[in-house]
């Protein structure tokens, strides 16, 4: 298998987010041939405005996000539920980067991860994030799915370490399911 660099971009802004955790622990998880690189931050977006867009241009932070996700064979999403939703700063992230031109998410192949402190482990949000996703032309993998519920048992309370070999086996699969799913998707060279 050729070498296939991911995109990871956490929706929680949070140092000691669940879903931060999940993603610092996917490169050691990832099958043999995938690279797995943290996304450039959303936190200096402004909130989006088509005034802003059409008077100053798109600001740096989001053109350097949609060169990211351009250059990426693919995005793998780890994100908390906020009130049954996308967290706003992710939405607002989407939001911008979805107005470019070549917007970034179209013919993209998607992976979504959830985790959550309550037992459904984030289900909703992805739900949200798929249809969002089907808007922009972006591929999701449909299976398998990864919602990690109960989240605080899962992890290692001092490390932040993923110690949970259940929810380690899960995103194995997932992420092996994956790069089986991008290279599908690849156009033949």
């Amino acid at each position: 298998m050729a070498n296939l660099n991911v995109l990871t971009i956490c929706g929680s802004l949070r140092k000691g987010s669940y879903n931060a955790m999940v993603q610092r622990a996917l490169p050691s998880l990832a099958p043999d041939g995938m690279t797995l690189t943290p996304a450039p931050a959303f936190t200096e977006f402004p909130l989006y405005n088509a005034d802003i867009q059409n008077s100053t241009g798109f600001p740096a932070p989001v053109n350097t996000l949609a060169d990211a996700i351009r250059g990426a064979d693919g995005v793998i999403f780890c994100t908390p539920e906020y009130n049954f939703g996308i967290p706003g700063g992710l939405k607002n992230a989407i939001d911008w980067v979805s107005r470019l031109p070549n917007q970034p998410f179209a013919g993209k192949p998607v992976a979504l991860l959830s985790a959550s402190p309550g037992p459904l482990g984030g289900g909703r949000v992805q739900y949200d994030m798929r249809r969002s996703m089907v808007f922009l032309d972006a591929f999701s993998l449909n299976k398998p799915e990864v919602f990690i519920g109960n989240a605080a048992s899962k992890f290692d309370e001092k490390t932040g370490e993923l110690k949970d070999e259940t929810t380690r086996g899960f995103i194995k699969q997932q992420l092996a399911a994956f790069a089986a799913f991008i290279a599908k998707l690849a156009p033949k060279k």
